[in-house]
């Protein structure tokens, strides 16, 4: 996982040649992560009524919503994928100022949302097609120039991204609202498939060289069948809710969980509990495992709102492992010891912590104080990232 990042000379440690600005990850992740802290910091008054939106064009469901999946999570997905595409490919991908105009025009975005008036969000369309499109098309040139036809998968994967993107904000300007949630919930769903993509790659070997075993061989049938499993579950989850299908969505979910959870049973995950950047990626697929598992039986449980199983995949599976991934990408990449400091691994416990109170707060009765605890875990997890990473990744590579 290591990268050779551009050089940059002590004369050059200035404006688009700076560190902060070599390569997406480093911008991408720090933006990122303050926005996860301040957009759920925000959304925790609003449900405590401090704070409204300008505009109804986005119920604050929505933009809430909208904002932590195509704003938060893609925003650290892109800033991953558009960085180890170099390492995939051994050509250059963006630095210096494509990266700042790929952020820049995100910021935008993310104020013409909140702003939410009709004008607004129409701009905020045309932006986030724009740069969709400047992210598809730089990442597809790349690895079809190396012809890298491993990472040929993750064309389609951002394109439908893009595409939920688009059709959700129009859905809000045409007051589709109950669409547009369904289509975002779909987005979520597609996370998980890349999770298990990027997961079923990285966790084993991680585990391997960081526990100091020998990879033990995976299960060829839940490697098999992991990826055709969850693209027809999301398929048959988005079309359900168009079309009336002679079965529910709910059976390929629990399928889809447990195919998940056995599939760790090859990658050693009792070996990681004293090293925090690896129990922290396993605890991160289990909880997507459970997710999806509890999804499925909310359709049979009414005190099981698919709400709440959902927020298993978006704080649990999404959440902690972005902040894994973050915590060791940032370190490999800049040259450094993969070694975080205590402070990161209180921010993995305070995630995990954030996941089961929201979740079994709200299945008890006590919905706002779970919301309300798990809104200020996440606030101080991603926090703790900005201050302890920005010394890291604002500066020259070691």
């Amino acid at each position: 996982m290591q990268i050779q990042e551009p050089n940059t000379p002590d004369n050059k440690q200035n404006g688009f040649h700076h560190p902060f600005w070599q390569l997406a990850f480093r911008s991408f992740f720090l933006t990122g992560a303050l926005f996860a802290a301040t957009a759920i910091a925000l959304w925790a008054a609003m449900l405590a009524g401090l704070i409204t939106l300008p505009q109804p064009i986005l119920p604050a469901v929505l933009w809430h919503s909208h904002e932590m999946i195509f704003g938060f999570a893609a925003l650290i997905a892109v800033g991953f994928i558009m960085t180890a595409v170099q390492t995939w490919t051994g050509l250059p991908s963006i630095t210096g100022l494509p990266v700042a105009a790929l952020l820049l025009l995100w910021v935008c975005i993310r104020i013409l949302v909140f702003t939410n008036t009709h004008t607004t969000i129409i701009a905020a369309l045309i932006m986030s097609l724009l740069w969709w499109a400047a992210i598809v098309f730089t990442f597809t040139r790349i690895i079809f120039s190396a012809g890298n036809v491993r990472n040929y998968l993750f064309v389609p994967m951002l394109m439908a991204l893009a595409t939920l993107n688009a059709a959700t904000l129009v859905l809000a300007l045409m007051g589709e609202h109950l669409i547009a949630l369904h289509l975002i919930r779909s987005a979520v769903l597609l996370f998980t498939l890349l999770i298990g993509v990027v997961g079923g790659r990285v966790i084993p070997f991680f585990t391997a060289r960081g526990a100091n075993i020998d990879a033990q061989t995976p299960m060829i049938w839940t490697e098999t069948i992991q990826l055709p499993l969850t693209v027809t579950c999301l398929v048959v989850f988005i079309t359900s809710h168009f079309e009336l299908l002679p079965f529910s969505p709910a059976i390929l979910l629990i399928v889809t969980g447990c195919v998940h959870l056995i599939r760790m049973k090859a990658w050693s995950s009792l070996s990681t509990f004293t090293m925090p950047l690896l129990w922290s990626l396993h605890s991160a697929y289990a909880f997507m495992g459970l997710g999806l598992i509890a999804l499925g039986l909310s359709y049979y449980i009414d005190t099981l709102l698919f709400s709440n199983a959902l927020h298993l995949i978006t704080l649990g599976a999404i959440g902690l492992m972005i902040l894994a991934m973050i915590s060791r990408v940032s370190l490999g990449h800049t040259g450094r010891k993969l070694n975080v400091k205590p402070q990161i691994t209180a921010a993995f416990i305070c995630l995990v912590g954030a996941t089961l109170l929201r979740f079994t707060l709200t299945l008890t009765g006590h919905a706002f104080v779970g919301w309300a605890l798990s809104a200020s875990l996440w606030v101080a997890s991603f926090t703790i990232f900005f201050f302890i990473y920005w010394p890291v990744l604002s500066a020259p590579r070691q």
